[in-house]
């Protein structure tokens, strides 16, 4: 019997700044790391995994909102068309294949209801806050993850919410 490889993640990952028509921003709690709060992220599954679908799956598993195609959010979902390379974190880098030390992460941002219900993955997050935009940027470990959430405005559609 062949041996078995080592699964390592890939190196291409989203962000989802999952916001309310105030601005406010949801932020998780990470299990894995004390006082580590952010937005969704992820990493993709298998090279073919677009972006796109990496991040419907994400925001799904990690807070149990449907914005998969066919459902009532799947049209709230939108690409920023920007990416951040950024060096992985020590403490994360055995995830990776040996000398892999950056990431590629692709911003989107979903629109949701004030109050909109929560259910998060207790195996990755142990909590979630709602924030003013600017306070979810200060609350934020990740530099790229508070520059995410101070981009806001800029790509927020006029009034009208859903």
């Amino acid at each position: 019997m062949a041996p078995t490889l080592p699964s390592f993640k890939i190196p291409q990952s989203i962000l989802v700044v999952i916001y309310t028509p105030a601005l406010d921003v949801l932020l998780i709690k990470r299990a894995d790391a004390e006082d580590y709060w952010q937005s969704v992220t992820g990493s993709k599954d298998s090279l073919l995994e677009t972006f796109e679908q990496t991040a419907r799956r994400e925001v799904l598993e990690e807070t149990g909102i449907d914005c998969t195609r066919g459902a009532h959010l799947e049209n709230h979902l939108h690409d920023w068309q920007l990416e951040n390379v950024y060096e992985i974190y020590p403490r994360w880098r055995h995830r990776y294949a040996p000398g892999v030390v950056h990431n590629t992460e692709h911003l989107f941002g979903l629109q949701v209801p004030a109050g909109m219900a929560i259910t998060l993955s207790p195996r990755e997050h142990t909590a979630f806050q709602w924030l003013p935009y600017q306070q979810a940027a200060q609350a934020c470990f990740s530099p790229s993850n508070a520059e995410a959430c101070l981009m806001l405005p800029r790509f927020v559609a006029p009034k009208g919410g859903i």
